[in-house]
């Protein structure tokens, strides 16, 4: 393999019912910095159905080239079809370096086409850098998140990375920017599409997004109970904020999963995080480390969430909560 020949970073652009998902245009942003790192382009592959007026968007999102497939085989996503227009892209094209998001259509798509392409591929990356040596440094949890790892791929091309959404930040849209918009020749071998899609049906049930929150209030073990866990909820509700919490109040029932933040959860980059009666293991920090100011709250002097945090608290959380929401609630009075 010419390793040589391999250029350029390129960003599968994910989409559902032809919006453009999130994690893509933040990938779009991490990718225009290691693609100015190797002064290579950044090109963004965008599969789906009547799609093509939506390419500009892309561009004005920091990519220098978009290649689409319009087709009504990929109307929806389904893994044989997705895997054969990606794999083939990447075949004619030589990307040096592929950047998918760690959703549940990227963690289906991403190890197929690294099959198909015979080169490796790191999951669940918290973070993209280039060496040196212009390799691709991507670091992941290891071992149940107790440590972190940086995996290269020095003799395989091209270079594969899943990143979960709400880590990396996109760019600010400049609307003013232009690049290519191609549109790639896709011949599909309908005789391997053994699935295929029947009917759509929709639980009636909204999730909360909390990487979208500015606030959130999180709860964690030592919260302990549901009584409890209504002090929280109170904070919320007084603050405008969303309510999220660790594995162990989702493990206990007392939350949903969409609620969770960590590292089996979602990644948040809120302006404030409250971490309320949260020790702060590794898998939990992975998910909130990024906020923008921390607050924790937690009777163990000696919890690592104090390594993280901005403003600390030493304290039963159970017995602060009541007070500070009694307090919250006579300044709003007389702010009234």
């Amino acid at each position: 393999m010419n390793l040589n020949e391999y250029k350029g970073v390129y960003v599968f652009i994910e989409q559902k019912s032809r919006e453009i998902q999130n994690v893509s245009l933040e990938l779009l942003g991490r990718g225009r910095g290691l693609a100015d790192t190797l002064e290579e382009e950044l090109v963004a592959i965008f599969l789906g159905n009547e799609i093509k007026d939506q390419c500009q968007d892309l561009i004005s999102h920091g990519a220098d080239r978009v290649i689409y497939v319009d087709s009504p085989h990929l109307d929806r996503y389904l893994t044989e079809p997705y895997a054969q227009a990606l794999a083939a892209i990447s075949k004619s094209k030589k990307p040096n370096v592929i950047l998918i998001g760690a959703t549940s259509t990227g963690r289906d798509l991403a190890p197929r086409v690294s099959a198909r392409l015979s080169t490796g591929l790191t999951a669940d990356c918290t973070s993209l850098e280039i060496s040196e040596e212009k390799e691709l440094l991507m670091t992941r949890p290891a071992f149940g998140g107790n440590l972190m790892a940086t995996i290269i791929c020095p003799d395989h091309r091209p270079q594969m990375s899943s990143v979960r959404p709400g880590v990396m930040q996109k760019l600010a849209v400049d609307s003013t920017r232009t690049g290519e918009i191609i549109n790639f020749d896709m011949k599909f071998d309908e005789s391997k599409f053994k699935v295929r899609f029947i009917e759509e049906v929709k639980e009636a049930k909204q999730l909360v997004k909390i990487e979208d929150a500015h606030v959130l209030v999180s709860g964690g073990r030592g919260v302990g109970t549901v009584e409890n866990f209504k002090n929280l909820e109170n904070l919320a509700l007084n603050i405008g904020a969303t309510v999220s919490a660790s594995r162990a109040m989702v493990d206990l029932g007392i939350v949903g999963h969409d609620r969770q933040v960590g590292q089996t959860g979602k990644t948040v980059r809120p302006d404030i995080y409250f971490a309320l009666g949260i020790s702060g293991a590794i898998q939990h920090i992975a998910g909130m480390e990024e906020s923008e100011y921390i607050i924790a709250i937690n009777k163990d002097k000696g919890a690592n969430i104090f390594n993280n945090a901005d403003l600390g608290i030493v304290g039963d959380v159970n017995k602060i909560l009541p007070l500070l929401n009694r307090e919250i609630s006579k300044f709003s009075q007389k702010k009234a």
